[in-house]
């Protein structure tokens, strides 16, 4: 593995000072994913890698094999050819391979908490998560390396001088097996174009100079890429990530949690707190909010984190309280349903057998599409 750039995320304002001027040490503020699963009572994930960055020289432990790895949180779900894929707690990634049914547990070599995985096609993938991790596989999910993770955990602590800040990494996307980007707290922004081996930091290619985390990044058919962040921040990329502008005029200030394409020229999605989910069909140049009603016709006020785009371009998008909701027509109207066990959901993906894969606070489930309707 090829040593990583020396990089500073270059924003520290919202660091807090003691009393005798001294940078406190502060882990990443619970945004995103989170914050919002706290919602259901979770404990503070952050906490953890938060206080390892305590230790200098900090070393890297693989994961921990468990029976009960497809069973905790996960975070953040992928396909990979005819393979599932699946992230989170405890550096667990788990994969299947007969959609959902049973699940392996992976070789990784960190036990951070992942946030999200992608993939750029049947073979390579990406994780990423907490202490700037990244990580990558050639095998479908099978077996991880490590890429990449913040190099100031690699340098001795002044007790004199600033702590660390720590920024975990919230999102991936890959254009394909060489280009892709990394994004996270404090305006991070990691670009490779040589398959991850190495990382550079291009924070500053965007205009964020109150270091708003970002919190997800997807491709939009025709247009190019939108990346959403707390604070209603919205930037767009018409040339995919080479230059980026900041939206304005934008629908509502509470932080995006999730966003996603559709199969439609130039329609994206973005959602976040409070049920709020609002679609544009030109970019971002316009939003109009997508009614979200719940069975019994009162407005959806659930968090909403996770989802995304299927091959077959269905919508799944869902969030805190067990809140799943779908749509077929590119997010112009949803079916709502909230599961009876009310467990906090983090992502999902529609399968092609009808079946949806959701991913959260107990780690994976599958249930039938046709439940949405029926409920």
């Amino acid at each position: 593995m090829r040593k990583p750039c020396n990089w500073r995320a270059p924003f520290v304002a919202r660091t807090d000072l003691n009393a005798s001027g001294n940078y406190l040490k502060k882990g990443f503020s619970l945004s995103a994913l989170t914050q919002a699963v706290m919602l259901s009572g979770m404990m503070a994930l952050g906490a953890a890698s938060a206080h390892a960055a305590d230790v200098a020289e900090e070393s890297v432990q693989p994961a921990i094999k468990s029976d009960l790895a497809a069973h905790t949180l996960l975070v953040d779900a992928a396909v990979a050819g005819d393979r599932l894929v699946a992230v989170g707690s405890r550096g667990h990634i788990v994969y299947s391979d007969d959609q959902g049914k049973t699940w392996t547990q992976a070789n990784v070599p960190v036990r951070q908490l992942l946030t999200a995985v992608y993939f750029a096609d049947d073979k390579n993938g990406w994780a990423v998560g907490h202490d700037s991790l990244i990580l990558h596989t050639s095998d479908a999910g099978a077996n991880w390396e490590m890429q990449y993770r913040d190099p100031e955990l690699d340098q001795p602590i002044d007790p004199e001088g600033p702590s660390l800040l720590e920024r975990p990494l919230m999102d991936v996307w890959f254009k394909n097996a060489n280009t892709g980007f990394a994004i996270g707290a404090y305006g991070t922004f990691l670009r490779t174009d040589d398959g991850g081996k190495t990382w550079e930091d291009r924070s500053y290619d965007i205009d964020n100079p109150d270091g708003f985390h970002y919190n997800a990044i997807t491709a939009v058919k025709g247009a190019g890429l939108m990346l959403a962040g707390e604070m209603g921040t919205l930037y767009r990329s018409p040339d995919f990530g080479d230059t980026w502008e900041t939206l304005t005029d934008l629908p509502y200030d509470g932080s995006w949690f999730g966003a996603s394409g559709t199969s439609s020229d130039n329609v994206v999605l973005v959602w976040g707190l409070r049920g709020n989910l609002f679609r544009s069909t030109d970019f971002g140049d316009t939003w109009e909010q997508v009614e979200l009603l719940t069975p019994n016709n009162g407005p959806l006020e659930a968090t909403l984190l996770g989802g995304g785009l299927s091959g077959d371009g269905k919508l799944v998008v869902v969030g805190a309280g067990g809140v799943v909701l779908s749509s077929t027509d590119g997010g112009n109207s949803f079916d709502v349903m909230t599961r009876p066990d009310r467990i906090a959901l983090a992502s999902a993906k529609a399968l092609g057998d009808g079946e949806l894969l959701l991913v959260g606070q107990h780690g994976v489930a599958t249930m039938p599409a046709s439940a949405l309707k029926a409920h």
